[in-house]
């Protein structure tokens, strides 16, 4: 998970003030007394980082305090936070859970296939409606995940459901295909989240009916000549954004300037810059502003080239909360805003059928169904590749299965009060969300070691543990730890949020012994990457030292 700063290198001035004290007068003797303690403050000290705030929890499988530096102190976690969630995913919605997407029929059904009603597509939360392959598998050095040419169609569970409708013999639907996320409510993005962000496929809503990711390939290939128009592919390959292309080729070797903009709640995408000649093309995943919506027009236009006619339109059916819920962390209970008192034990229904034109006349019958895979290899994909959408769909999940409806402030809930169960203090962490892509969640390193020691005695420990990417091999750590002693020795979560960074997990030691770790940076210069090479630094003194 990245986010952009806004801050422009250009024009900006450091003012760097010094410190009247020495390192060891300002963090104490402990990090001045053991060899570990003194090879960390020599890294602390690089004036690369030195201005950085830092903290850092190291402690043994039982507990056994081995170092430590600011660990009571908050941090923004970024994707530190899906540790959270996917570790109270596993002990409270279970390994084997699985959701069901179906398609019903509702309406007068006729001799010939005909059906006088609408067609309902019910998504229930699962995350791998696209061509994702299950169980993960770590794509090729230099392959981006998922984007290989021979692989699964995104769209093939529709495709699969489509097929389904059709073997029923149905020929013709006199209404609509509507897309139903109802099963959570309509909170695309929880608070904080920033506007830019959600262009972008990492910063995609969140429905319960979700397809591919919630977002589009958009790939952007130079033409033939300098001042040719460069060409611009969706795909999926369905007209669902109107683009706007102002891309031209420039000179060989000149590099890429494309730029993607789309204004909150348009469906024009606005593509502009150059693409040098000969160049690679710009390949980026742009967020599906409407996953429901987008959903019933791919299975519409499906179900018309499989000879079933569609007289209707293609349409999303949203469930919208009238009263707005609120965290509240003191307590852990769920607020309502506009009364600023906590809310009855009420789970809010759907919106009613008639209201919505849903409501007719005759049967109802299921016509295609699709199972997903298994929880946990949805966590393994969520850590692995730190998905956000998949960790906010976990968040919303626990919320409707452990608290009382699927919202955001449900699970958030849920989550404190499992964290509470862990032993972990209820003042060393806010999360406003599953994902940690806002920037309100924060967190102490004790409290992320703490639940990694919590999760170690639990039965689902090694699931958790084989979610997590390993140092020189796969997921989000695949291009650090590339070497001997640590390579296949780190097992952890990475974080990267503005200018806040992070890494937890576990780490397998020269001695054979693992300890667990929890490393945390805020406040670094915008745009630089010397904090997370003195993290993995850090990491490798930890590995030595034990």
């Amino acid at each position: 998970m990245k986010r952009l700063s806004g801050w422009r290198a250009a024009g900006l001035l450091w003012v760097a003030v010094c410190a009247q004290t020495t390192w060891a007068q300002s963090v104490g003797c402990e990090a001045s007394c053991t060899p570990l303690a003194q090879t960390i403050a020599g890294l602390l000290q690089d004036p690369s980082v030195a201005r950085d705030h830092w903290g850092i929890a190291v402690e043994g499988m039982d507990g056994a305090p081995i170092y430590s530096l600011n660990e009571g102190q908050l941090f923004q976690p970024a994707s530190n936070a899906k540790l959270f969630t996917t570790a109270a995913a596993m002990a409270l919605l279970g390994a084997k859970a699985t959701y069901q997407t179906k398609v019903l029929a509702r309406g007068v059904f006729e001799d010939g296939g005909k059906l006088t009603g609408h067609l309902v597509l019910i998504g229930n939360g699962d995350a791998n409606l696209s061509g994702r392959v299950l169980p993960y598998v770590a794509p090729m050095p230099g392959q981006k995940p998922d984007a290989a040419e021979s692989g699964p169609a995104p769209l093939r569970y529709l495709e699969e459901m489509a097929d389904q409708i059709a073997a029923t013999g149905l020929k013709s639907v006199q209404g609509d295909v509507i897309g139903d996320d109802t099963v959570f409510p309509w909170e695309p993005y929880a608070q904080d989240w920033a506007i830019d962000d959600a262009v972008w496929g990492y910063g995609a809503p969140v429905s319960a009916l979700s397809i591919n990711d919630n977002q589009i390939q958009v790939t952007v290939t130079p033409g033939g000549s300098v001042g040719a128009p460069a060409s611009v592919l969706l795909d999926p390959a369905m007209p669902y954004y109107m683009l706007d292309v102002a891309v031209t080729t420039g000179a060989a070797k000149s590099g890429s300037t494309v730029q993607m903009e789309r204004a909150p709640g348009s469906r024009v995408l606005r593509v502009y810059g150059a693409i040098g000649l000969h160049g690679q093309p710009d390949v980026e995943e742009i967020a599906i502003q409407d996953p429901a919506e987008y959903a019933a027009m791919a299975l519409k236009g499906m179900l018309e080239s499989r000879g079933v006619h569609v007289t209707g339109g293609a349409r999303a059916r949203h469930r919208v909360l009238m009263d707005t819920e609120s965290f509240s962390r003191e307590s852990g209970a769920v607020v309502d805003a506009a009364r600023k008192e906590v809310s009855p034990q009420q789970r809010i229904e759907p919106s009613d059928d008639a209201a919505f034109d849903v409501a007719v006349t005759g049967e109802e019958r299921t016509l295609a169904r699709h199972v997903s895979a298994q929880l946990v290899e949805d966590i393994v994909v969520t850590n692995k590749t730190s998905q956000n959408l998949h960790a906010e769909l976990l968040l919303r999940q626990l919320g409707l299965a452990r608290g009382r409806d699927g919202t955001i402030a449900q699970g958030a809930r849920v989550v404190r009060q499992f964290l509470g169960n862990a032993g972990i203090d209820k003042d060393d962490f806010v999360f406003l969300d599953g994902s940690g892509l806002s920037g309100h969640d924060l967190v102490t390193p004790r409290a992320t070691a703490r639940l990694l020691r919590y999760a170690s005695g639990q039965a689902w420990f090694a699931d958790l543990k084989s979610s997590l990417p390993v140092g020189g091999v796969d997921g989000s750590l695949e291009g650090r730890f590339t070497k001997a002693p640590l390579k296949g020795k780190v097992f952890a979560k990475t974080g990267t949020l503005g200018e806040a960074r992070a890494l937890s997990g576990y780490l397998e030691c020269a001695s054979g012994r693992t300890v667990i770790f929890s490393i945390m940076v805020g406040n670094h210069l915008p745009q630089v990457h010397a904090d997370r090479e003195v993290m993995d630094k850090i990491v490798e003194a930890i590995a030595a030292a034990n």
